[in-house]
């Protein structure tokens, strides 16, 4: 994260995200598979980094491949990352690349990602539950979560009761960042605020459906 300043001097506290090159590594259509979407690869990597199947998808088996028709390798670079994205209409074709430069500046979009996993963790910290009283004689309850259930009727403890247990970890969805930088050299984007998961994470971006 980083801060931008306007035009008029307001200060603006951002996350720049690295936002291609995108490989469409694979269209998928309604005749052939049922629905439209696009495969999309990121994260150029050595070949001898992924598996045998993943150089198989993308055209890119390896020399010592005993069929001889196996051995030419197509234009598709070894990805590591592969994520499809479902789209009523293709435009797109296996082969082509899409950059930092299919995003407008001032546009909105949704950010999706892996949240920081931080393990197990009590109600205060995962729910927000404010802290007893440490007073008479419950010194040692003060982030206990207290009654959890009722007595006779049910008679047990309600499924989706907030309680401790693991924390993160999950996919979240930051919506409706605006675009606040677009540098197509250096296929960077600068999206307004937070974005899920750790420095490094892998996210999705997609146009905001809150517009």
């Amino acid at each position: 994260m980083t801060q931008i300043f306007d035009e008029k001097g307001n200060v603006t506290g951002v996350t720049v995200i690295e936002a291609g090159p995108n490989y469409v590594t694979q269209v998928k259509t309604v005749e052939k598979e049922g629905y439209s979407a696009v495969q999309l690869g990121f994260g150029e990597v050595k070949p001898q980094k992924i598996t045998r199947g993943e150089l198989g998808h993308l055209g890119q088996l390896s020399p010592n491949a005993k069929h001889p028709k196996r051995r030419a390798i197509s234009g598709l670079a070894p990805v590591k990352h592969l994520h499809e994205m479902r789209l009523k209409e293709v435009t797109q074709k296996e082969g082509d690349v899409l950059k930092a430069d299919v995003f407008a500046l001032g546009e909105y979009v949704d950010v999706s990602g892996i949240s920081k996993g931080r393990g197990f963790a009590g109600g205060i910290k995962r729910h927000g539950f404010h802290r007893q009283k440490a007073t008479h004689g419950a010194s040692d309850r003060e982030r206990a979560p207290g009654s959890i259930g009722a007595g006779t009727s049910p008679g047990h403890v309600e499924k989706g009761t907030r309680m401790a247990g693991h924390y993160g970890a999950s996919r979240v969805t930051a919506s409706h960042l605006k675009v606040m930088l677009v540098d197509a050299e250096r296929n960077l984007i600068a999206v307004s605020g937070a974005v899920p998961g750790p420095n490094g994470g892998i996210v999705v971006i997609k146009d905001a459906r809150k517009q």
